[in-house]
């Protein structure tokens, strides 16, 4: 399977071109969609994102990812072996997350450039080619490099801030569920804001906080849209965690 994670947008035709390319170079092989509108121009927030995000995908599926400020730039390509997937993009940042947590992670910077490369377009001209011939088990002419070497490996696992907004205004954090006590509260946007399970147990247009389906920190409003309560958006910092208390403004 090929799965491409980019900033692209659906509207425009950079999607459809990295689309394009992967079925005509992998007929046959399956290509998902999982996310056009990765945190844009956010190499850190967009590799946290994705790294929550992969469970689905069974061992051997490829992932084109693009997220590439610096696109035409020194910056290396990469292909990167991580929890038995295939991760093919830039080497700013974007790939750092996955390699945590497995320490057989491989990682390949790619030496194989195309006949056409243009400065503003590596995802259509040099990614999705890579990714393709990968997804049919070719070789790409690469060199190994340590997982340390990556950009963004000495990067915090955790981010205490806002990474996505969804469609909802939903804002979604870098932060693990797991690692956040259920009695927390948090404080963002100048709210005070306390856990609930569900949507279904929270007060219709009060901000809540609760663990996502990717396993992350995630504030919503019932029936309403967080990011315009709170008036935040991406890359909102939460100020603090306090002990349970009633949500509200601060």
């Amino acid at each position: 399977m090929l799965v491409t994670y980019t900033d692209f947008g659906l509207t425009g035709p950079y999607t459809g071109q990295l689309e394009a390319v992967l079925r005509q170079l992998a007929p046959g092989v399956p290509v998902v969609h999982l996310q056009a509108d990765a945190p844009a121009f956010n190499p850190r927030a967009a590799g946290c994102l994705l790294k929550s995000l992969v469970t689905p995908f069974a061992p051997g599926s490829v992932l084109v990812c693009v997220v590439d400020p610096g696109v035409g730039t020194a910056r290396d390509p990469i292909w990167v072996h991580a929890h038995g997937r295939i991760f093919v993009g830039p080497d700013n940042g974007l790939l750092a997350a996955v390699t945590r947590d497995d320490p057989d992670a491989q990682v390949h910077r790619i030496l194989w450039r195309p006949p056409q490369l243009s400065n503003s377009f590596h995802g259509r001209d040099l990614f999705a080619p890579v990714a393709a011939a990968l997804a049919k088990g070719e070789a790409v002419a690469s060199e190994c490099v340590t997982p340390e070497r990556l950009c963004g490996a000495d990067w915090p696992a955790e981010l205490s801030e806002v990474i996505y907004v969804d469609v909802y205004g939903n804002l979604v954090t870098g932060l693990p569920a797991q690692a956040v006590p259920s009695e927390s509260v948090l404080n963002l946007g100048g709210w005070s804001i306390a856990h609930r399970r569900v949507f279904g147990e929270a007060v219709p247009g009060e901000p809540f906080w609760y663990a996502n389906s990717m396993g992350l920190v995630e504030v919503a409003v019932p029936q309403g849209n967080a990011a315009d309560l709170l008036k935040v958006g991406m890359g909102a910092v939460i100020e603090g965690i306090g002990s349970e208390g009633r949500g509200g403004a601060a």
